[in-house]
């Protein structure tokens, strides 16, 4: 499908703000819930919701609920290679557990540390 010129500025209009870098940057790790991006970032739920909320209006992310859970992934994979070419590639391996996030991937991560 071809994009039009509206469609693709909509695209790069949506990562036209720092905090949803951030958010985007994170999500080339992999699918994240919520409350992880939150503590990560370091921000409010509101915050973190308003920004994921306009990365899903631009389509740049999709989300699936789990439970209570509501976990967010890039929408293309495309957008790996799109985010290297604009932030440069990543060191990091995988999703880092956050100290004091209660997301279910922390948690299983706090208990193997421990054992």
């Amino acid at each position: 499908m071809e994009r039009s010129y509206e469609d693709l500025a909509e695209f790069f209009k949506g990562m036209a703000h720092p905090t949803r870098l951030q958010i985007l940057d994170l999500l080339r790790e992999g699918e994240m819930c919520v409350c992880h991006i939150e503590a990560t970032l370091n921000k409010r739920q509101a915050y973190v919701s308003q920004q994921l909320m306009a990365l899903r209006e631009a389509g740049l992310v999709d989300s699936r609920r789990d439970g209570l859970q509501v976990y967010y992934r890039l929408a293309h994979p495309q957008m790996t290679d799109l985010l290297n070419l604009m932030l440069g590639t990543t060191h990091k391996t995988g999703i880092q557990c956050v100290e004091g996030c209660p997301c279910p991937s922390c948690a299983v991560i706090s208990v193997a540390q421990i054992q």
